[in-house]
């Protein structure tokens, strides 16, 4: 499972007014933290007003780079955003870009200046019409983004499609309509990586842990390869080692055993 970090996000209040007062402490101490506990990947999204963005943006790739190793995700909506952060150079190490779609050239503005590189990138299955519900809509929106990478000479092997789990608090199917799309869309490209923001399924939820824990179960079984979350929620890495395990991606639980044994979840040893 390759885990993209998510905790540097202006989304959460606290990283949005660390971010908005340029307070250095928290973002070092969430990056480190996600760093220790082995991310593949830090996301590293301002989530700020459209004026503020570019520079909270190079704040944070500056910040997060001198503390971190760990290849960042650049993550915003705003494509022109992220093709300037990719032109200027400012990311030492390529590393993930979050995100395309089909709304207008998102994919024709970045898909050139990753391709070739070891850059990846995450497709989300929307359009100018926003997310659709239906399985049906957001496979198509997935196959056309794959064709559009495939033509530029996008590695597809670097792409990660989300899907965009909803929540099940509004949609009863959610779970399967995750699970669908990660069938159908390995069909299409078994290259393609599935990723997905997991906890998105436990919105308005009581005691939302349990219902992200089971979500990631059913998606490793369906085929998920990556995942936006905590990877410091010890709980939670267990869960994926164990499903792998399950779900045979991990035969003879070899990497399930030797995590439990380098302490990367399970009960905290004195």
């Amino acid at each position: 499972m390759i885990i993209i970090g998510e905790k540097i996000n202006g989304a959460i209040p606290s990283i949005k007014k660390a971010i908005l007062e340029r307070n250095e402490e928290l973002i070092i101490k969430r990056t480190v933290a996600q760093t220790q506990a082995g991310a593949d990947f830090l996301d590293c999204a301002p989530s700020v007003e459209a004026d503020l963005e570019y520079d909270a943006m190079v704040w944070l790739i500056n910040l997060m780079q001198a503390n971190s190793d760990t290849p960042l995700c650049i993550d915003s909506p705003n494509a022109e955003l992220l093709a300037r952060i990719l032109n200027e150079g400012h990311v030492k190490k390529p590393g993930m870009v979050n995100s395309v779609n089909e709304e207008g050239t998102k994919c024709e503005t970045i898909f050139p200046l990753i391709a070739g590189t070891d850059w990846e990138v995450v497709g989300l299955t929307c359009d100018q019409d926003g997310i659709p519900m239906d399985v049906e809509r957001k496979v198509d929106i997935a196959k056309s983004m794959i064709d559009k990478a495939n033509k530029y000479g996008v590695d597809l092997k670097k792409f990660h499609i989300d899907p965009c789990v909803m929540a099940l608090s509004t949609s009863a199917t959610a779970m399967e309509n995750f699970e669908q799309c990660i069938i159908r869309i390995h069909e299409y490209a078994p290259e393609v990586k599935i990723t997905g923001a997991i906890s998105n399924i436990s919105f308005d939820m009581p005691v939302r842990k349990i219902v992200n824990q089971n979500c990631m179960c059913m998606a490793i079984r369906a085929g998920l390869d990556s995942a936006i979350m905590d990877p410091c929620d010890r709980d939670m890495i267990g869960t994926i080692y164990a499903a792998e395990a399950l779900a045979m991606r991990d035969k003879s639980g070899r990497k399930y055993n030797r995590a439990y044994r380098q302490g990367k979840f399970g009960p905290i040893k004195a």
